[in-house]
């Protein structure tokens, strides 16, 4: 029995009709990953706009929680830092002193006096016409018709140290909150100082090795400038007499020899140098000592 040929065209077709199926499913499913992923990219678009959402739905029901700022009229004191306030709508609140605040008031002034600061008399006498001027003597502007410089410790007036620093928050408005308090806070404890120490962390110069902002320095922004110098000779010299005067002294002490020796340095490497070059001789010397040095009481 003879078996019928294929012809040569017909077994091309047959062969060809697998591979051609196979292209149109790896297009097929082509065009079902570029779908999928355009709808992965509308669900996430969307996931951030539903994220936007709450966490606005959030902030404004904790703005609804939360006790706005009302007026009201201190009752009683609690304890140093809780008092009873009554609002303006008849309602009365047990409310804080902001922590922050309070403590600025609260720091120890120490016993220091001008008398044990030595070399700086131009320094102290600028200072002293800035500050305790308006305070003690305000009837002295007013005949000239002038206003004293805005703005010590040994005055009978509130003293806020600040650190600057420390009113940089990272929330919004957080800075701003707490600035307005400290002035609200000098201003109803008045005459009151406002001491603001490292200005440099939110006044400083961007790109740049200076300190502080020229645009703070300007005429106007800053009513007096104060700079501090290396001291020169007679103001070396009053430093180490301050500062040996309570330390034990054996014979008499050269002290233009010292001066002369120390130019350059301050008040700090004068008081630190030179006396803990005092305090490693006589560690040296006790080394020395022994038992029978010391006589029984």
């Amino acid at each position: 029995m003879a078996i019928p040929s294929i012809p040569y065209e017909r077994r091309l077709l047959i062969m060809a009709d697998p591979r051609d199926k196979a292209l149109q499913d790896y297009h097929k499913k082509l065009l079902e990953h570029k779908e999928i992923d355009g709808r992965l990219k509308e669900l996430r678009e969307q996931l951030k706009e539903l994220t936007k959402q709450s966490e606005k739905c959030e902030n404004d029901l904790k703005a609804l929680q939360s006790v706005g700022q009302i007026v009201g009229e201190v009752l009683k004191q609690l304890t140093e830092e809780k008092f009873i306030v009554k609002a303006t709508n008849g309602l009365r609140y047990v409310v804080e002193v902001d922590p922050l605040v309070y403590n600025m008031s609260h720091e120890d002034p120490g016993n220091v006096s001008y008398s044990e600061i030595g070399g700086l008399s131009e320094q102290i006498r600028e200072l002293r016409e800035v500050i305790e001027l308006p305070l003690t003597n305000p009837e002295l502007f007013q005949r000239v018709g002038i206003i004293p410089p805005k703005g010590c410790l040994q005055l009978d007036c509130n003293f806020l140290k600040v650190v600057s620093s420390s009113t940089v928050d990272k929330y919004i408005s957080e800075s701003a909150r707490l600035i307005r308090e400290m002035f609200n806070y000098a201003r109803d404890h008045q005459s009151c100082i406002i001491f603001m120490d490292e200005i440099d962390a939110i006044g400083g110069r961007w790109f740049s090795e200076d300190t502080m902002d020229p645009a703070l320095l300007h005429p106007g922004r800053l009513d007096r400038k104060i700079h501090i110098d290396l001291p020169n000779e007679q103001a070396r010299l009053d430093i180490l007499k301050i500062h040996a005067g309570p330390i034990t002294k054996h014979g008499e002490i050269d002290y233009e020899a010292i001066v002369k020796l120390s130019d350059g340095f301050n008040g700090a490497d004068l008081r630190n140098e030179d006396f803990m070059k005092a305090v490693r001789k006589v560690a040296d010397s006790k080394k020395l000592e022994s038992k029978l040095d010391y006589k029984p009481v």
